[in-house]
């Protein structure tokens, strides 16, 4: 079953993911210990293999050897990072996209539930059967790439006396000849059934038959999405690569990272330290991480951390039968809610949740910002100073041509053509003076509400 630790990591704390650490199902140590133990004993073995079994000339010998090694693995000659960190993050989303792409019917069993009609018998085995062949979809190419599947239903025959296919539809199902993966035939039978309701008028109208095979294709294209994926891996070369250098990096680190005689004076062996504890962290991370590739690219095994795919096929045949069976048609009585008679209502806290009430509603990261009462002041531009006015317009042809723009442009529109300072010789003066202006800005106005339309 998969190792899930989602509660246990909700807060943020003090030694929170500590608590992970001693975990042994679905860890990483019961991943790697093997690998560990054969490094650590293959270590041992050149340790006391230099230490108490070579002569003096041989001694001298091993150390060259040993020194040579070292200097390739402290260098970038095995790129171990580069080509190990693209390729978990490779692995790592096709992974997800592997589980984002597994064919869940509650869209479908929805659309069915809604949209194929009658409380009869007929009506009941329209629905169950046609959410009974999206299942049968999806049982027969999980069988193809789960092993977890495939051992529950290692026969049609299995898949038969599950209740996902009858006796007839088996026969039916062998009688057509394919090279290929047969998965696709139930939908085929999903499609046709649909249309058969249609005639009949289960399916009350196109548009609701529209709906259907809209909600089959994206499951049928998420079907054969995890048949590519199975098909179609990460090439076998990349994989490779990395296999081999991390595996080279190591092997040279069994020589290369021995511990020398310090009485020789080699560069960077004063001391023997007897175990080299971070070449053994280093093990553990670098081989740790290509193990954690190993694990997410195949998700359909039976690790820890593998898809429960069988629990997936009970829960789907199972909602999906609910919902377009027992759930037809099934609604509680329509009352007036609680809060009927309240404009204004709150909902209740219980006693761990009642600080939350004192937090204020967030209404914009600007809401509690301060100013200063110097920066509230209305700040009114040099040029500006002086009062102004909008002119009246007094044509009353010039006022219905405008009102036929729509609200577009009206009088005041644009105040940049009809603006004037006031004048000191009243409203007759300064009608003068700007008379043969005025004229122009009418000429302006009427050819823009013109353009526009």
């Amino acid at each position: 079953m998969t190792v899930s630790y989602t509660l246990e990591v909700a807060n943020a704390e003090f030694g929170g993911f500590s608590k992970l650490l001693f975990r042994w199902r679905g860890s990483i140590y019961r991943l790697l210990y093997k690998e560990f133990i054969v490094f650590c004993g293959v270590y041992l073995f050149f340790s006391l293999f230099y230490r108490f079994l070579l002569t003096a000339k041989q001694q001298d010998l091993f150390e060259r050897v040993a020194l040579y090694c070292d200097q390739f693995t402290n260098t970038n000659y095995i790129p171990v990072l580069f080509v190990l960190g693209f390729y978990v993050t490779q692995a790592f989303n096709r992974w997800w996209g592997q589980y984002t792409s597994f064919p869940l019917p509650d869209n479908l069993m929805m659309v069915v539930s809604g949209n194929v009609h009658g409380a009869d018998e007929r009506g009941r085995l329209l629905r169950r059967t046609l959410m009974r062949y999206a299942n049968l979809s999806s049982v027969l190419i999980l069988r193809s790439i789960s092993t977890r599947v495939h051992k529950r239903f290692p026969t049609l025959e299995h898949v038969v006396e599950a209740g996902f296919m009858t006796t007839h539809e088996l026969k039916k199902f062998e009688s057509l000849h394919s090279d290929f993966n047969k998965y696709w035939m139930p939908l085929t039978w999903f499609s046709n059934l649909a249309s058969r309701a249609r005639e009949e008028g289960r399916v009350r109208d196109d548009i609701a038959l529209r709906l259907l095979m809209d909600e089959l294709n994206k499951y049928r294209a998420k079907c054969s999405l995890l048949f590519h994926y199975d098909w179609i891996s990460i090439p076998l070369v990349y994989t490779q690569v990395v296999t081999i250098a991390v595996y080279s990096y190591f092997g040279f680190c069994v020589i290369g990272r021995q511990f020398l005689n310090p009485q020789k004076g080699y560069k960077d062996h004063t001391f023997d330290m007897y175990v080299p504890v971070f070449t053994l962290l280093q093990f553990f991370f670098y081989t740790g991480w290509l193990k954690v590739g190993e694990l997410i690219i195949n998700p359909f095994g039976e690790d820890d951390d593998d898809f429960e795919t069988n629990q997936l096929i009970d829960r789907n045949i199972q909602v999906s039968m609910l919902a377009v069976d027992d759930m037809y048609q099934n609604l509680a009585q329509i009352v007036k809610d609680k809060h009927w008679e309240q404009r204004h209502f709150s909902i209740p806290y219980t006693l761990s949740t009642a600080a939350e009430i004192m937090k204020p509603a967030f209404k914009g990261s600007t809401f509690d910002m301060r100013m200063s009462a110097e920066d509230l002041e209305i700040h009114q531009p040099a040029d500006t100073a002086e009062k102004k006015q909008f002119l009246p317009l007094k044509d009353n042809g010039l006022d219905s041509l405008l009102q036929r723009g729509k609200g577009v442009l009206r009088v005041g529109s644009l105040p940049s053509l009809m603006n004037i300072s006031s004048h000191p010789n009243g409203e007759e003066d300064g009608e003068e003076d700007i008379s043969a202006t005025s004229r122009e800005q009418k000429k302006t106005l009427i050819n823009v509400a013109v353009d526009h339309n």
